[in-house]
């Protein structure tokens, strides 16, 4: 026997689900987009049409942080790239849209693990690294297939 009126249900329920998830989505777009500017949670909320609250709960449903967790999270994974491009630490504070550089060091340790100016100088050093010597980094097995190094020179354990 067929039921009817379970099937109208699913379907009466899976317009909102789809627009539901559509404004999240465009929240979290909007996010990656504008990072560096002054986001307002308020306003997100008014433009994805849900109160702050519901918002939050409901963003964080689906991405597993709160709007500003990820928008911390973008941010912190941006200034990463920047401090790997050799940018100063407080240009990268003010260039991925953080006004205090305490509070930008105190968050970018927390997910890092290191302060800003700790990774910018592991970053510096490593790129120094490369290059004077980039097969360093290359592995042996990879440089010998591309004859960049010769069988001799690989070091073995061995003694």
């Amino acid at each position: 026997m067929f039921n009817f009126g379970k099937m109208d249900q699913e379907q009466h329920y899976s317009y909102p689900r789809l627009y539901f998830y559509r404004r999240i989505v465009q929240a979290k777009l909007f996010i990656d987009q504008h990072y560096t500017e002054n986001i307002e949670l308020y306003g997100m909320a008014d433009e994805a049409h849900y109160s702050r609250f519901h918002f939050i709960r409901k963003f964080k449903e689906v991405y597993q942080r709160t709007p500003h967790q990820y928008l911390i999270f973008v941010r912190i994974e941006n200034a990463m790239k920047l401090l790997s491009s050799g940018m100063s630490v407080a240009a990268v504070c003010e260039a991925v849209g953080f006004e205090e550089l305490s509070s930008f060091s105190r968050l970018f340790k927390r997910r890092v693990g290191i302060n800003p100016s700790v990774y910018l100088s592991r970053q510096q050093a490593l790129l120094k690294q490369k290059s004077e010597s980039p097969l360093t980094l290359v592995p042996h097995c990879f440089a010998y297939q591309y004859g960049w190094v010769k069988k001799e020179q690989f070091q073995t354990n061995e003694q």
